[in-house]
Parts: structure tokens; C-alpha cells; sequence
């Protein structure tokens, strides 16, 4: 069962909703140990003295900011404890903003805001409001020593509450010349058009499910094949590809024709396609149905009868 990461209570205004958080991503990596490659044994780290090399147990050890060149500013756990914010077990809902608003650059981790049970109306109330209003929370709390600023957004009826980076946090674009000589470029209509096309031709819905890791997955079936004592050959290491310079509008048209050919190829839209097949050929047949009906001429008048003479 998910164990949750912090509990308190969702403040706005006067309302105050106990809640918990859990994590809403487990990250699936593969992690490994670090072995003694002579005995297969598992190796450990020690700390020690940068001055005399020697050991250094774990409650000797205290905070430290480095000024650099060797020189640091000394820091007491009592110390961060007395500037903590007072409140550590409220996140404040400080204000509403549309979602637009927020650029994607600025979300770190996604949590699910859980109620208590005693809390499940003021909650869903919450959640419907800001569904219905069509905006998210922004919002500040403490957790695991540690300010964040936040997100709290509706989903599906549920809340979800994802931390923010810091404006100042963000890595400035202006360092990179690169992104600079990118923007100068000039663009003529046919290129862009075509580039247009392609992107049209690989639209499609956001289905998640359908992307993979791939590489984990090939890591774990090393690792299931070799724990079965199977011996595999280290595979020889791939050539790079020479970088070439290549002509833009046709590697933009070989690739539409090929992503075409792809979706064509594709069971989904061979299932589409034929569907549609179906129906025009149905609405074809009744069109003449119809035609036919209007064509279908009147029935021969007889002859009149001729007077006897």
C-alpha cells in the first residue's frame, strides 16, 4: 500500500482541508551496486579527512558553505530550524491563475493531494471550483526542510499537486549562442509549408501507454538471461554516423512520403480508412438508389380505341 510523503492541511481563505500527499510517478530506472570486480563483493564508502585522510564518522560531520577556495561558513541544524517558515504543515493557496499562464518549463514533481476522510466535501468543493472556474492554485509549503512553491491543479475530480522550479532557478537562454543563430535564420515559404505538412501527417492523440523504455526493458532482459547462466557475447560497438550536409526540402519530402506510408501501413488506419471506405460506398449506393427511382419512367399510356366506322 502507498505510504504518504507528508500530511497537513490545504488553507485558502478560511477553509482548511486536511490532506496527504503521495507520490504520483515511481520512477521505474535500473539501479545498480557497486562491486569489488576481484571477489564480486559489494564495496563501500567511506568518509574521510580531505586534510589527513582520515575516517570521519557520521556525527562528526556538519553543514558547510563553501565560499570557495577551500573556505566555508559553518551551519547549525538549530540555526536553519530557527529562519524555517512556522508553518510546516500547511500549504497556502495564495492565489488562482489560468493554466496557460504557467509555462511547462517550470514543473518539477507531481504528487496526488489526498483528503482525509473527514475532509472529502470541502475537497471535492475545491476540486469542482476550480474545474468550473477553469484555473489552477499557486501555492507555498514546507516539506522535508525544504519551501516549495506549487501547483495544485483539478483532475478528473481529484487534485494534483506538482512543485514548481524557481524563476531564478531557470537556466537563462542568453548564454546559448547557438539558440541566438537559430532565431536569425531565414525561413522561405516552401520549406515551411512542407515542414507544416510533415508535422500534419505525424498528428495524432496523446495515447501514453504506447511509449516505452525501451533500453530498461533491454536491461533487464540482459540481466534475466545472464542471471539464467546464460554467457552473451558483448555485442561490437556501433560506428558513428558521419554528419553530412543534406538538402532540407528533400529530406522534408522523403520524410512526409515516409511517415504517409507508415500510417498507411498502420492497422488503426487501415481500420480508419476502411470504415470510410464502407460508408462512401454505402451513401454512393443509395445516391443511385435514388437517382434510379427518379429516373424510372412513367407507365406506357394504351393505345385509344378507333371508332368503328
Amino acid at each position: 500500500m502507498a505510504r504518504a510523503i507528508w500530511s497537513g492541511a490545504v488553507s485558502f481563505g478560511l477553509v482548511s482541508i486536511p490532506v496527504k500527499l503521495f507520490n504520483a510517478v515511481s520512477r521505474k530506472s535500473v539501479s545498480f551496486n557497486q562491486l569489488d570486480a576481484r571477489t564480486g563483493a559489494r564495496v563501500r564508502q567511506k568518509l574521510v579527512s580531505s586534510v589527513d585522510g582520515e575516517e570521519v564518522t557520521r556525527d562528526q560531520v556538519i553543514k558547510g558553505y563553501s565560499l570557495g577556495a577551500d573556505q566555508y561558513v559553518q551551519v547549525g541544524d538549530d540555526e536553519l530550524a530557527a529562519i524555517m517558515p512556522t508553518s510546516q504543515r500547511t500549504i497556502e493557496l495564495e492565489e488562482f491563475v489560468d493554466l496557460a499562464e504557467i509555462d511547462p518549463v517550470f514543473y518539477d514533481s507531481a504528487y496526488w493531494l489526498v483528503p482525509d476522510q473527514a475532509a472529502t466535501k470541502p475537497y471535492a468543493l475545491l476540486s469542482q471550483a476550480m474545474d468550473d472556474a477553469q484555473k489552477v492554485g499557486i501555492a507555498r509549503f514546507v516539506m522535508r526542510s525544504k519551501q516549495y512553491v506549487a501547483a495544485i491543479r483539478p483532475r478528473d475530480g481529484k487534485l494534483v499537486l506538482s512543485t514548481m522550479v524557481y524563476a531564478d532557478e531557470l537556466n537563462s537562454v542568453d548564454e546559448l549562442p547557438e539558440i541566438e543563430a537559430a532565431e536569425k535564420v531565414e525561413l522561405n515559404e516552401r520549406e515551411v509549408a512542407m515542414a507544416v505538412q510533415l508535422v500534419d501527417s505525424l498528428s495524432a492523440d496523446f495515447e501514453p501507454d504506447k511509449y516505452r523504455d525501451t533500453y530498461r526493458e533491454q536491461v533487464l532482459d540482459l540481466i534475466e538471461r545472464k542471471a539464467a547462466g546464460e554467457v552473451l557475447e558483448a555485442p561490437a560497438p556501433a560506428e558513428a554516423e558521419e554528419s553530412r550536409v543534406v538538402d532540407l526540402l528533400a529530406a522534408l519530402e522523403a520524410s512526409v512520403q515516409a511517415a504517409k506510408e507508415s500510417r498507411g501501413n498502420h492497422p488503426a488506419t487501415r481500420a480508419a480508412e476502411g470504415k470510410v471506405k464502407a460508408k462512401t460506398a454505402s451513401k454512393r449506393k443509395a445516391a443511385a438508389e435514388d437517382d434510379a427511382e427518379e429516373a424510372e419512367p412513367a407507365p406506357a399510356r394504351k393505345p385509344r380505341a378507333r371508332k368503328s366506322a
